[in-house]
Formats: structure tokens, C-alpha cells, sequence
């Protein structure tokens, strides 16, 4: 009698899931028909029926249904046939001309892009225990090859976002993992905090985050504990923020609101789609110079009516 053979090789990363492959033997012997069953279109009818109900439930409970647009930006090294290629290996702690390029669906290497926040790409490096964020600017040759340079300043896993718009197609943030080699000590994640330090400059934070809604963040400036009045503006406003979820380096979904003030507050809205820690990075740009504020910041349910965990639609 022949045996039924099953093969399936799954390989499961952070950002990208791959399926297996699934074969099926011949069986030999007369095979028993199988009893009556609905026709199709009761079948039909009846999944339509069950998937009302499963909406009035959601609805109900305010949780909209999941669907495949939901996942955070950054999880993965491919999406809508884009991939993230980097082509440069990493020294530890040595200044390194890194390239890398955005490949399209037909496997070309994306050469058009839209302008977001007065850049074609936006480039982010953090180190996997959020304590080092690098924000770059690179520069793209005519056949679509971006470099920049980069130094990673420790030895360890570090996460590299691309944030960018192809001509005529959606935004995407796609990610992928840089190693730099040497002995690696990760650092525990920053205690939460409503103020940050940056030289001189106090930054404080006032809002919270609460999953399933844009939740309000405001971020006001000051220096030597004076208000500061006067910010630049960077990227095309007066700061720009970087939401990533501790554990899995989600980059979330964070709309700046437009203000024709130059501080000393700026304020944003946030997406986040789980209770938890998450890092934020403030860039905010006075006398001639970019600085960063970080902050630690748990996400809670909040209160009743708050909407229940949703992940946001990709920025």
C-alpha cells in the first residue's frame, strides 16, 4: 500500500513570512464518495451570514476587523513587490560609504520617487535596544542606488527603515537588519520619562498614547528654561517624529500637525496599535543645528471609551 508524503519548510523571520510548500502522494484503493453537503451558494449565503455577525460583533465593541493592510510599516523587508537591499558591509565603529537600493516589481531598482517632507527617502538606523537612532540623508545616482555615510558606533543588530513614496504608487517603510560584529551588551530600555535632555535644551512631552486612536502629542522646546520661539524648520516643519514599538521595532504612524507658530510647542498625532513601551525621536532644528530628544513612553488602554487595539494603516 502506498503511503501518503507530506513535505513543508517554513522559514520564519521579523519582518517577512514565507511559505511552504506542501506536496501531496497518490493513495491507492476506491475512494468513498463523500456525503451531501450545502450547495454552494447556502455555503455562500451562510459564510455571509457568519461574517455579519462577526462585524455587528466588532462594530459592537468598537474593534475594527484586521486586514492585510494593517501591519505597522517597518516589519518587513518587502512589501507591494519593493524591497529594501542593502549592498554595503558594516565595520563596527569605522565610518562606511553605505549603499543600498529599492528594487520595484520588476526587479529594477526604483529610480522615481515623490517628495515627502523635502526628501524622496527618508533613511532611520536604530540599534534593536532603541538606545542609538540615526536619522540620514542619502543620496540617490541616476540608476537608483542610494549611499550615505554611516557609522554604527557599537557592536550589535541595528534596524534600517526606508520611508519613501515610488512615483504613482503608496508611501511604504520597509526595514532591514544591519550586524555590526564585536561583543554585544544590549542596554535595557530607557526608563519611561515626560522630559528629555539634549545639551542645553529641555524638551517635555504632554499627551498619552492609547491604542486603536491618533493620540495627541505635543512637545514643547525650551533652552536654559526659556521658551523657545524661534525653531527652524526641518523636513518641512517645525520637527519631525519617530515612533518605533519596543520588541519588534514597529515604525509607527505619526502625522505632524501644521502650525505657523516656531514653537515652542509642536505637536503630533500618533498611531499605535498595542499597549506597551515605545520610543519616540524628536528632530527639531535652532541655531543652525539638528538635535535629537528621546523619550520612553508606555502606551495604556485608557479610559472606556477609548477605542480598542487596532494596528494603524501603513505610514
Amino acid at each position: 500500500m502506498n503511503t501518503a508524503a507530506k513535505l513543508g519548510a517554513y522559514a520564519l523571520g521579523l519582518a517577512v513570512v514565507f511559505g511552504g510548500a506542501l506536496g501531496v502522494g497518490r493513495a491507492v484503493g476506491p475512494v468513498a464518495e463523500p456525503p451531501p453537503t450545502q450547495s454552494h451558494a447556502a455555503m455562500t449565503k451562510a459564510q455571509e451570514g457568519h461574517e455579519g455577525r462577526k462585524s455587528e460583533k466588532s462594530q459592537e465593541h468598537g474593534t475594527p476587523e484586521q486586514t492585510s493592510g494593517d501591519t505597522p510599516g517597518g516589519l518587513q523587508v518587502s512589501q507591494n513587490g519593493y524591497t529594501l537591499n542593502p549592498l554595503t558591509p558594516i565595520e563596527t565603529g569605522k565610518a562606511t560609504d553605505f549603499r543600498f537600493a529599492v528594487t520595484g516589481p520588476d526587479g529594477r531598482p526604483v529610480t522615481e520617487y515623490q517628495v515627502e517632507h523635502d526628501k524622496k527617502l527618508h533613511f532611520i538606523v536604530v540599534s534593536r535596544d532603541l538606545t542609538t537612532f540615526l536619522h540620514l540623508h542619502p543620496e540617490m545616482t541616476p540608476d537608483g542606488i542610494w549611499s550615505v555615510g554611516l557609522t554604527l558606533p557599537a557592536a550589535g543588530a541595528y534596524r534600517a527603515f526606508a520611508d519613501f513614496a515610488p512615483t504613482g504608487g503608496e508611501k511604504l517603510t520597509l526595514g532591514a537588519d544591519l550586524q555590526a560584529a564585536g561583543d554585544y551588551r544590549p542596554q535595557p530600555l530607557p526608563e519611561a520619562s515626560r522630559s528629555s535632555k539634549v545639551g542645553d535644551y529641555t524638551v517635555s512631552l504632554d499627551g498619552d498614547l492609547v491604542p486603536g486612536r491618533a493620540s495627541k502629542l505635543t512637545l514643547s522646546v525650551s533652552k536654559d528654561g526659556e521658551p523657545v520661539t524661534d525653531l527652524q524648520p526641518y523636513l518641512g516643519a517645525y520637527g519631525h517624529l519617530v515612533a518605533l514599538r519596543a520588541g519588534d521595532l514597529a515604525y509607527l504612524h505619526v502625522h505632524p500637525e501644521q502650525s505657523e507658530k516656531a514653537g515652542p510647542q509642536i505637536t503630533f498625532y500618533a498611531e499605535v496599535p498595542s499597549i506597551g513601551d515605545y520610543r519616540l525621536f524628536l528632530d527639531f532644528k535652532h541655531g543652525d543645528e539638528v538635535r535629537t530628544a528621546d523619550f520612553t513612553v508606555r502606551a495604556t488602554q485608557g479610559d472606556a471609551t477609548a477605542a480598542e487595539p487596532s494596528a494603524p494603516h501603513g505610514h
